[in-house]
This record gives structure tokens, sequence and C-alpha cells, in this order.
């Protein structure tokens, strides 16, 4: 189960999406509000069964036309003998209409002997454009459609969801994140749980709003994946989320899926967020 729980972590799609990733999250903001403008920078450990595993990064710059965002995740330790997993997305995207829309995505991941590069570019959410590593061969996997690449968002850009008025609420968990990465398009479907008071070793201290989270797969993975398997067939999983400062958005600061032998859990050791002090995130 050690190595499952590596996998999950360190796979080109399910690991830096769901656990970040994720989680892993379509940000749309409301359409009648000025997008204000905000950095974040956190750093997470990712543990199974309490074990440290892996750690991730994410880096955003949101401005008032523009954004940008990064992430990296990272095996060590334990998940270095079980299995070899490395993880960097990139996003640079537009504000359209107080929306986040993505224009480029670029990632490279490695989990085992299988490796996935993507380029990608969006027009009105729907990826144009697509430079992607083929899978491995594989009879049972589910076949992609030119229409999967429509009404979607990247992995990075589904990270962030909005705040409301007031911080943290309720309706921030009350979507489906529809999500294209290149080779797989899912779905993750929030919903809300409770409101959790939180204070990070270094950074945010105060309410996160706390929601369930499902995995959807559609198209592009193969049916007889056993991580695949793992995260859906009713594990709970949860996701929290923390406001970035100067914006109307929330991040991730917590993810845990839960096992009865150990639970899977990425947590922010690190989460600073402030207003921008330049106009625009650069492009």
């Amino acid at each position: 189960m050690a190595r499952l729980f590596a996998r999950s972590l360190t796979s080109p799609t399910w690991s830096l999406s769901v656990i970040s990733a994720t989680v892993a999250t379509v940000a749309a903001l409301t359409h009648d509000r000025a997008f204000a403008q905000g950095r974040l920078e956190a750093s997470y450990s990712i543990s199974a069964a309490r074990i440290t595993i892996g750690n991730a990064s994410v880096s955003a710059e949101i401005g008032e036309t523009d954004y940008t965002a990064s992430m990296s995740a990272r095996g060590s330790g334990v998940m270095r003998i079980l299995s070899s997993g490395d993880g960097n997305l990139k996003i640079q995207g537009h504000i359209l209409d107080g929306v986040p829309v993505p224009d480029r995505y670029v990632s490279s991941t490695t989990a085992d002997d299988d490796t996935l590069d993507v380029k990608m570019s969006f027009e009105n959410g729907v990826a144009t454009a697509l430079e992607a590593s083929p899978p491995p061969q594989s009879d049972d996997r589910v076949a992609l459609t030119e229409q999967h690449r429509v009404g979607v968002t990247d992995p990075l850009t589904a990270l962030f969801v909005p705040a409301g008025d007031g911080g943290p609420k309720e309706t921030a968990c009350a979507r489906v994140l529809p999500i294209f990465d290149g080779r797989r398009r899912y779905d993750l479907k929030l919903a809300f749980k409770r409101i959790d008071q939180v204070k990070v070793g270094q950074g945010y201290e105060g309410p996160v709003v706390v929601c369930s989270m499902a995995l959807l797969p559609i198209a592009g993975h193969r049916k007889s994946s056993p991580m695949l398997k793992f995260l859906t067939e009713g594990r709970e999983m949860e996701i929290a989320f923390a406001p970035v400062a100067g914006t109307t958005l929330l991040a991730p600061l917590r993810v845990t899926v839960f096992y009865m032998l150990g639970n899977l859990v990425m947590q922010a050791t690190r989460f600073a967020t402030s207003p921008a002090t330049t106009g625009a995130a650069p492009r």
C-alpha cells in the first residue's frame, strides 16, 4: 500500500492534479467584481501514514489583467525507494471579465518508467494546440476525443477557487472542476463539509473552508489502473482552501485522502500571501 501511496503522488496526472493538486483546481470568479492583485508562495509536506514521502511548492502572481503560476513536486525519503517521481507545471493566463482564463500550459512529470511532457494552448476554454508524450500502450485505455478538450481548464488554474464575500464560506465548494492535463480528462467534484480554524507554521492563520472531493474520470485513463481504483472506489477525500491576500481567490492549504492503514496528506508548512505591488502578473 505504501507503493500505491507513492504512485498516487507521482503519477503524471492524478498526483499533481488531484493531490494538488493535489490537487491538484476551474477558477471562475464572480463576473461583477474587480479582480484584485496578490501573490502566493506555499510549501507543502506530503506524507503517508505520517511518514514523509515528498514535498511540493506552489507560486502564483495574480494581476488585474494577467496571472502566472507554477508548481513543483518531488519524492524524497521513502518515496525515492518505492517509486521515482518528479513534476513541474507552469501556466500563463489572462483575466476576462474577472475570470482567470488559461493561455499557455507546460508540464513535465515522471513516475516510474512513464514520462509525460505537455505543451498546451487554450482559446476560450478549449485546449487547442497540444503536444503531449504518448501514453504507454494499454488495451483498456478510454479513448480521448476532440470534445474532451472543450470547456476545460488546466490543473494549475483549477487550484484557485472564488472566496465569495467575507472570506472562506460554503459557496466556495459548490462546483465541479473540469480538468484536462494533456492526456486525461476528469472532473473534481467538490461539496461543502465545514469551516476550520488553522495556523500554518509559516504564514496564514485563520479560517479555511473544507470541501469533500471526488475524482470522476472521463477519458484518457486506464480502467484497470490500481491507483485510479484506489482514488475512486468510495474513497473519502477532502481539500481545505485558504484565502490569497489581495484577491477574491482561495488556494489549497491541505489535501487529505483517508485510508484505514494511514491517511495520505499534503499539508502546507508555509502559506504566505500578500497583495502584489506591481500592476499585473508577468507574461
